[in-house]
Formats: structure tokens, sequence, C-alpha cells
């Protein structure tokens, strides 16, 4: 072969081979799929592993471009119904009660091993027990959502009726309500009151309500579509989220860190109170089984749902939630 021509192949395979780099390049960039991940409440240090799945390229290494946005479950819940949405954080009666109302939604991974309700008062109230509730006040953000069906659960746990005590609907202000006295006890989230409490200096007696049921608690949902169509795109979610989980519990520090970016003034924020409620939400979260949904939790939740009427009659459990895209 002539210098020429050898000259000319290794200018044409470096070509080709050029050629087949970009083609991968793009190929690359057209499979990163932008992605709407809905979570309730505000931006918070109890979102820590979804901040940290996305700095650390959990996400984007498995297809996605997340985009966050806080709101209203049940809205978000509707979206991914009606297949204009894909991936949402929902709480396990959000997923009941879309299933009632004919929405193909699925609960597909779970973030929570234990229901993050329960009932919390300064200990001077003597309150420890489900039983002790009985004639007190109790401030509760609303009748409605997992509070509430948290709560009611309690309340069977210890046989009492809505009439054997005083329920006062306080919004989300239940430290403000029990430090003055405006109630004895109040319904709350125990990675988040409870440590207010004790950061102001005061004791306090805290009754989970995971201590008495099993019940559903927030998780990754998706559509029936999705599941059928994409069932690797689910699975490629499912374990960026719970990469996200297991690195936050065991690396709080730096989970903690990330969040600053993500939450608004966490930078300017009581630290140690901080850091005690990510400390508090690890103790709840999913991590010795990553996403694993018990079915005996959703059989206590659809029952406590039947009692209260807000299911009318019984549903299909095997098709409201899947252990099947755990990685």
């Amino acid at each position: 072969m002539t210098k020429k021509m050898t000259l000319i192949a290794f200018l044409l395979t470096s070509t080709i081979i050029l050629s087949a780099c970009q083609s991968i390049n793009l190929a690359d960039e057209s499979e990163i799929i932008p992605t709407r991940l809905t979570m309730g409440y505000i931006p918070n240090i109890q979102f820590a592993p979804v901040y940290v799945a996305i700095e650390k390229g959990y996400f984007n290494d498995a297809g996605f471009e997340v985009e966050l946005e806080y709101g209203n479950e049940a809205d978000a819940v509707a979206l991914i119904g009606a297949g204009e949405q894909t991936f949402s954080i929902a709480s396990g009666e959000q997923v009941l009660l879309a299933r009632a109302q004919g929405l193909p939604i699925t609960y597909v991974a779970a973030w929570y091993k234990e229901f993050p309700v329960g009932v919390v008062s300064l200990s001077e109230q003597n309150i420890s027990s489900p039983e002790d509730l009985a004639g007190k006040t109790v401030g509760i953000p609303g009748l409605y959502g997992a509070s509430y069906i948290g709560f009611r659960a309690l309340m069977e746990a210890a046989q009492l009726k809505e009439a054997d005590l005083t329920l006062v609907s306080i919004g989300f202000n239940q430290v403000e309500a029990l430090v003055s006295g405006q109630v004895q006890s109040a319904v709350i989230y125990l990675a988040n009151e409870p440590s207010v409490l004790r950061a102001q200096g005061y004791d306090v007696n805290v009754i989970p309500v995971a201590d008495y049921l099993k019940l559903v608690a927030n998780g990754l949902v998706t559509n029936e579509k999705t599941i059928q169509d994409k069932p690797d795109l689910v699975r490629a979610f499912n374990e960026a989220l719970l990469k996200g989980i297991s690195d936050a519990a065991e690396e709080p520090e730096e989970a903690y860190e990330i969040s600053k970016k993500y939450v608004e003034n966490l930078e300017e924020a009581d630290e140690a109170l901080q850091k005690e409620v990510l400390a508090e939400s690890i103790k709840l979260w999913q991590t010795e089984q990553p996403g694993y949904s018990d079915p005996a939790a959703w059989v206590n939740m659809q029952a406590v749902m039947l009692e209260m009427g807000l299911l009318e009659s019984p549903l299909e459990l095997e098709k409201v939630f899947t252990n099947d895209f755990l990685p």
C-alpha cells in the first residue's frame, strides 16, 4: 500500500470513528428525559434524598433531567392519572383515593418505612398513650390528609370516638398552639414539631401512630401506562431515588450541605435544629429494604379509610401498589 493510500485509509477510519463518537453523544443526549417530580409541602431538609440524587447525578445517569415542583399531592396525582405527568411523591391515602376515583396510578416504591404521623404533648399533660387522649383537646391541621387518617387510627387503637375528646382545627401551628395552651396535644409529623419543641426547651411526650398500626407513608407513584409501556424507565427512576435515600441516611452531613442549594434560607437557619429534623427523618426512611411496600400496611390503610367513609368499597390492592420495580 502506498503512503498516499495509507494516509487516505487513516483519515477515512478516523472520520468514521469520530462520526460514531458524535452519534453516541447525540444518542446519549436524546435519551435524557425532562421529568417533573412533585413533592408536597415546600422545599425542606426532609426532602434531602431527592436533592442528593439530583446533585450526585443519579437521576441524570438513569436518563432523567428532574425538575422539582412543590404543591398539592392530590393535584399531582390527578395529572399522573391523566397521563400528563410521570412521577410524583405521594402518601398512601392519596393513592387509594385516586384509585377509588378511577385514576390508574400505582405506588412503585416506598420512601418511608414508618408512618410519619403522631401526637405530641408537653410532658406536664401526662399524655403517653392513645387512651390518655380521652377528655383532652387535640389540635390537628384539619380533617383531611395523612394527619387525620393517622389520628383516626390512634383513636381506633384506643377504642375512642371523636365525641370522647375535643378536636380543634389549628392549621400547621401545632407548636404555638401547644405552648400557648390552646390545645393539650397536637397531631404532628414526627420529624418536625417534636424537634422544634425540644429545641425550645420543652419536655414532650410523643405517640407515634406506627407503634399501634402499620400504615402506608410517602412513596413514588406513576401510572399504569408508564408501567406497561416503559417498565425499565420506572425501574431506573426508582433506583436513582433509592440511591439518594441511602446516601442521605449514610452521610447526613453531606446531605445537609447539598440541601443548602435547594432549601431557601437553610444557610441561615438554626443548624442544630435542622440537623435534628434530618436525623429524625432518617429514622423513618426505608433504608433496610429499599423501596419495599408492605402489603399489610395497605390492608390497614384501606380498612381505616373504609371505616372513615373515605372509601365506599374495597379496592384491588394488587393494582394499587407493586414491589416489582425495586432494584
